[in-house]
């Protein structure tokens, strides 16, 4: 056994030799083209390496970004302390990971990949087999819905949704239009009006969740965002942001409705996906993300009746694999 260990460190040390060192930058706009194309090329339903998301959330995570070939690798601060996601992209893998290997070793770093699919552990497994442990982080699953589905509520399952769109639909004069510029100013105003409302309940993630906000509609058209707004009488009563994360999936990254207008919340989902479906005909899965473990989101996150959940998985370097 020990020789085969020797052996295979062997092997993996000749087939993937680090070609150089890995050059970490803070996250801006400009690299939003190099990034998205990786992104893309990916090809992954994941909501985490989607740019836009990683922008808007840098002042909670501190992103830092380095290519290795088609293969982007993005550094977070996650619990107090340095991890990194998958490199994501294609290509051979390894040169990526020799790179992060050494980086974390010069950094005295352990070597800890977050947000992977079960995918990305098949090819980690095949190209370092025995060296990783992996352990699923349930509260990080996202939560993937067909839009055709969600774009009418169409069957028992979701009448409950059906039902509520038709009482809002019989009590307002309402209209579900774009969100452009002119509209920010109107669901900021909503914004802190929920604040207000839900202040005691949720804490601290409002204030994060308003910087987060803020980011997004301060660049909002250079981001590539494209979002919605229920409004009736003049007034916002919903808005949602969302963005293509693949060719046939779009993430929905923000949603806020008045929760005490009945059918609000269901109306803005389906509007638009109604909507997002005439703008992009391949469009097939909506991600609405994932419910980091808080019970009141689960439960309303499964009342939308997913597809599946996308499961989530840390990888750890083992000390036995040097």
């Amino acid at each position: 056994m020990i020789f085969a260990n020797l052996e295979r460190k062997s092997r993996l040390s000749a087939a993937a030799p680090i070609e150089h060192m890995l050059n970490f930058k803070t996250l801006t706009l400009a690299d939003r083209a190099w990034v998205e194309e990786i992104v893309m090329s990916e090809n992954s339903p994941n909501a985490d390496y989607n740019f836009a998301n990683m922008y808007v959330w840098d002042t909670s995570y501190r992103h830092l970004i380095a290519r290795v070939g088609d293969r982007m690798i993005s550094q977070l601060r996650y619990d107090g302390g340095p991890a990194f996601v998958f490199p994501v992209g294609t290509g051979d893998l390894r040169p990526a990971i020799e790179a992060l290997k050494e980086y974390a070793r010069l950094n005295c770093f352990p070597l800890v990949l977050r947000g992977l699919t079960e995918k990305h552990m098949d090819q980690l497994r095949e190209a370092y087999p025995c060296c990783f442990e992996y352990q699923e982080d349930v509260n990080y699953a996202d939560y993937i819905y067909l839009a055709e589905k969600l774009s009418t509520y169409s069957g028992k399952k979701l009448h409950a949704k059906r039902n509520h769109c038709n009482r809002f639909e019989a009590e307002h004069d309402w209209e579900f239009v774009p969100l452009t510029r002119e509209l920010i100013p109107e669901c900021l105003i909503m914004l802190d009006q929920w604040n207000e409302e839900n202040a005691e309940r949720l804490e601290n993630s409002i204030k994060y969740e308003r910087n987060a906000l803020n980011r997004a509609f301060a660049a909002y058209e250079a981001l590539g965002f494209e979002g919605g707004v229920l409004r009736s009488e003049g007034k916002v009563l919903g808005f949602t942001l969302g963005q293509m994360t693949s060719p046939d999936t779009l993430v929905v990254h923000f949603e806020k409705a008045y929760p005490g207008i009945q059918g609000a919340y269901p109306m803005v989902c389906r509007e638009f996906v109604k909507m997002s479906m005439e703008r992009h005909p391949g469009l097939v899965y909506i991600n609405r993300e994932d419910d980091m473990g808080i019970e009141a989101l689960r439960q309303s996150k499964m009342s939308y009746r997913p597809e599946y959940r996308l499961r989530k998985f840390t990888a750890r370097w083992t000390n036995e694999c040097i």
